[in-house]
């Protein structure tokens, strides 16, 4: 069964699809749709924020485009439902005239931008609709927009995107608007993955958009724990797939016992360690079988190199060794500084090799950050050395040649902590020593192991607590079985 995933559309994309509607539908229908959609979402946040709808106030900043267009029809349906409406113009002469003209029939309040302190011109709202830019703008808010927005000391909901951040690569390189909010129309685009820090929560609303086939997507959780490797009434140890870890060193054997143990726990059939930290491993994880060479690890069905393995010449003879295999091999942390001193070693390998870098190995491997478009970055990475590359961060890509790229959200920073790469590795390693596709094993690691952060930081209680990679290993089995939960409930 293929996975199951949620699309990201760029602008250019979404703006053909509305060209495709408009043909379709009779003029105004779409917008109608939006603000419709729009103004049910302010509703509702007035209510849960507030108690009520009627006899409370919010705030339009409305720029000259359908976005502005959408805040103001979605205002006039809020005025006749008794909610103190005011839109904020900042551009008079090209606001949207039916839109502004339904705001001023349901007596809505306007007031030019330009005029006033800005503390005065937002007033003291419930609520305050950001309509400034929608997807065909660019770069940051204008120095008018970007002081009204700092004026702002309330509740923020976002108009299809945050106005200043970038629609395609969620770039900010200014003042930009961070909503508590963000009401999609018709799909869901870049921005809402890869700078969802800005757009808060993200609320979809249909318009009948007719999409393409996404570029850019993320494995649905519920496809994620249907197709985690599970032990069948024939498997045993073999057939749920042996993993090779070499990895750690005297001076860095914990890499070796998270890798080791992510590995185990993430329900690999055996795990073979091959390197100088075995007494700490088995210490921790006596169901690995230890090894000191290569020559004596056994067969393997995927390798994992590089968490603390060190960058001398030994390292690279083991690397060298690794990628001369017939099976998946996954290279983080030492590894990807040898391979960026080296890239021919991975040339030509005609099993798959799975690249994890955070952004400053990024630019070791590339010669350069992944800058502003990360996603045009990690997909270069991919085309160019023939691998499957997962670039780190709080929206993690994966990217392999000729293929969409995966994109998974983590939903906080929690697994920005030292060691964490090490468990996201074994994880990777387990997954692919099952056989699984190596884009899907990176990025259904990613998913667990940013699940498991947010399990190990919510633990014990309300409110959240700082998470190393112990803890965070120690939930991944957790995360397994809340994602397989939700496979079985659908």
């Amino acid at each position: 069964m293929a996975p199951t995933v949620r699309g990201y559309f760029t602008a250019d994309e979404v703006r053909a699809a509305e060209a495709e509607l408009f043909e379709r539908v009779a003029a105004g229908v779409p917008m109608r749709r939006a603000a419709h959609g729009l103004a049910t979402v302010v509703a509702r946040e007035l209510r849960e924020r507030t108690g009520g709808i009627a006899g409370r106030s919010i705030t339009l900043l409305v720029g000259s485009g359908d976005n502005g267009g959408d805040a103001l029809w979605a205002g006039a349906a809020l005025r006749r439902r008794g909610v103190a409406v005011t839109a904020v113009l900042l551009a008079p002469e090209r606001a949207h005239a039916a839109g502004l003209a339904a705001l001023r029939r349901a007596g809505g309040g306007i007031r030019d931008a330009a005029i006033g302190i800005p503390a005065e011109v937002i007033g003291t709202p419930d609520l305050v609709v950001d309509g400034i830019i929608g997807i065909s703008g660019r770069g940051a808010l204008r120095p008018r927009a970007a002081e009204l927005v700092a004026a702002v000391d309330t509740v923020i909901v976002a108009v299809d995107l945050p106005s200043g951040v970038d629609p395609d690569t969620g770039a900010v390189d200014g003042p930009a608007v961070r909503a508590d909010v963000t009401v999609a129309f018709g799909a869901h685009k870049p921005v809402h993955a890869l700078a969802a820090p800005w757009c808060g929560r993200i609320e979809l609303v249909p318009i009948g958009l007719h999409l393409p086939q996404p570029n850019l997507a993320a494995l649905e959780p519920i496809s994620i724990g249907r197709d985690w490797p599970v032990p069948g009434a024939d498997d045993d140890k073999y057939t749920q797939g042996v993993t090779g870890i070499c990895a750690g060193s005297a001076t860095y054997p914990g890499a070796a016992v998270l890798c080791a143990g992510a590995a185990v726990a993430a329900t690999s059939g055996m795990v073979r360690y091959v390197g100088s930290a075995a007494a700490e491993v088995l210490a921790r994880y006596p169901e690995a079988v230890a090894a000191r060479d290569l020559a004596d690890a056994g067969r393997v069905q995927a390798w994992v190199f590089g968490p603390g393995a060190g960058t001398d010449e030994h390292a690279r003879e083991r690397l060298a060794r690794i990628l001369a295999t017939d099976v998946p091999v996954v290279v983080d942390a030492d590894g990807l500084t040898l391979l960026a001193a080296e890239p021919d070693l991975v040339s030509g390998r005609s099993a798959p090799t799975v690249l994890t870098p955070h952004a400053g190995e990024f630019e070791r491997l590339t010669g350069d950050g992944p800058g502003p478009d990360r996603v045009a970055a990690v997909r270069r990475l991919a085309a160019e050395w023939e691998v499957t590359v997962l670039l780190k961060g709080r929206a993690t890509l994966i990217a392999a040649p000729d293929t969409l790229t995966l994109v998974n959200e983590a939903g906080g920073s929690w697994a920005a902590t030292a060691g964490a790469g090490d468990v996201l590795t074994g994880i990777i390693g387990a997954l692919l020593a099952a056989g699984h596709d190596p884009q899907w094993a990176a990025a259904a690691a990613a998913r667990v192991h940013a699940l498991a952060a947010n399990l190990a930081a919510h633990r014990g209680g309300v409110g959240t607590a700082p998470v190393s990679a112990s803890p965070l290993l120690g939930e991944l089995r957790s995360a397994i079985r809340t994602l397989r939960a939700l496979a079985e409930v659908d």
